[in-house]
């Protein structure tokens, strides 16, 4: 009979309606050629004779059929397995066709070999298992409208890694090592010294030109102003030190040694008189959790009222660090 589309075969293959063996007197185990899933569903017959399920035979794994005493050598086949339940089906799909489904479960292990796609909520019972011990890096590439993002295993480095883009170690977020240490390169954190031994002026709100880095991870810090900006709105640890020498002047009204922030200023002051006289060397450290919107800055500065121009900023023991929590 005529019909229109792909043969047959290609489309579904259905349930069987029979399988045939031969016994040999001494075999008692028989694979079936469709998958069952209780013992009642095949009807066996051996030499005529129909045998009892869970009795005289039982079915294991879905495909085993094993008889309690192993069934008469007879020529020709004489054990006959009609299959009572269609109970497993299985769909035949062309290999070089793709397949769109819209729901689907998986309650077995699966293996996908090249790119698999997902759209959609996706509800597993089951493991899922990505590559294997002797191959090469893998990859959860998800593939964003403007952006993509992945998280896969670096096999060289023994990490799993968050990352940009559809290349694994292109851009790392997040690293999970094989110790259980996490570290995130890109996170806002920076570190800076200054280069320079400047004199403090008086009645001036002088920025510490700290103008070298230590570290910089997400080039947040510029050493041309001195000045932090912060990339992301969130709350950040700013902590700052300062290190000057050559005499404090007594006579100095006070100092203030603050951080300053595009949303508030957070001050260290001290009053110069307490000193009695003029002191040789003199330390101010100031730290903070502070919010701060995106591009919003921080600098140090420091302020001294009155008195000499004589005290001394020691540039390689004064420091600005700082980075995002949260």
């Amino acid at each position: 009979m005529p019909y229109i589309g792909n043969t047959s075969p290609s489309r579904f293959v259905s349930n069987r309606a029979a399988s045939v063996y031969s016994g040999d007197g001494s075999t008692t185990a028989f694979t079936l050629e469709q998958a069952v899933v209780q013992d009642e569903d095949v009807l066996v017959s051996v030499d005529g004779v129909i045998q009892e399920p869970s009795v005289a035979y039982a079915v294991s794994n879905g495909t085993t059929l094993t008889f309690t005493a192993a069934p008469s050598s007879n020529s020709g086949n004489n054990i006959f397995v009609y299959y009572l339940a269609s109970q497993v089906g299985t769909v035949g799909h062309p290999s070089n066709q793709a397949l769109t489904a819209t729901t689907g479960t998986l309650t077995s292990n699966a293996t996908v070999g090249g790119t698999l796609g997902v759209t959609g909520a996706t509800t597993l019972s089951s493991d899922v298992t990505i590559g294997d011990a002797s191959a090469a890096d893998k990859k959860i590439l998800f593939d964003g409208n403007a952006q993509d993002y992945h998280i896969g295993l670096d096999d060289s480095a023994d990490s799993l890694t968050i990352g940009l883009g559809s290349t694994l170690g292109t851009t790392s977020h997040m690293i999970f090592d094989a110790n259980g240490h996490i570290t995130k390169p890109l996170q806002p954190a920076f570190g800076a010294i200054g280069s320079s031994t400047p004199t403090l002026p008086i009645n001036t709100t002088y920025v510490l030109p700290l103008d070298l880095e230590r570290f910089d991870q997400n080039a947040d810090y510029n050493t041309s102003n001195y000045t932090f900006t912060a990339p992301v709105t969130g709350r950040y640890q700013l902590n700052g030190s300062i290190y000057l020498y050559n005499y404090l002047d007594t006579s100095a009204g006070y100092m203030i040694f603050t951080l300053r922030t595009s949303n508030d200023e957070y001050q260290n002051p001290v009053q110069a008189s307490m000193f009695g006289s003029d002191i040789g060397s003199f330390g101010m450290n100031i730290s903070h959790l502070v919010d701060m919107d995106a591009n919003d800055t921080a600098v140090l500065d420091i302020f001294q009222q009155a008195g000499a121009a004589q005290a001394t900023i020691s540039g390689g023991h004064s420091h600005f660090t700082g980075f995002l929590v949260a």
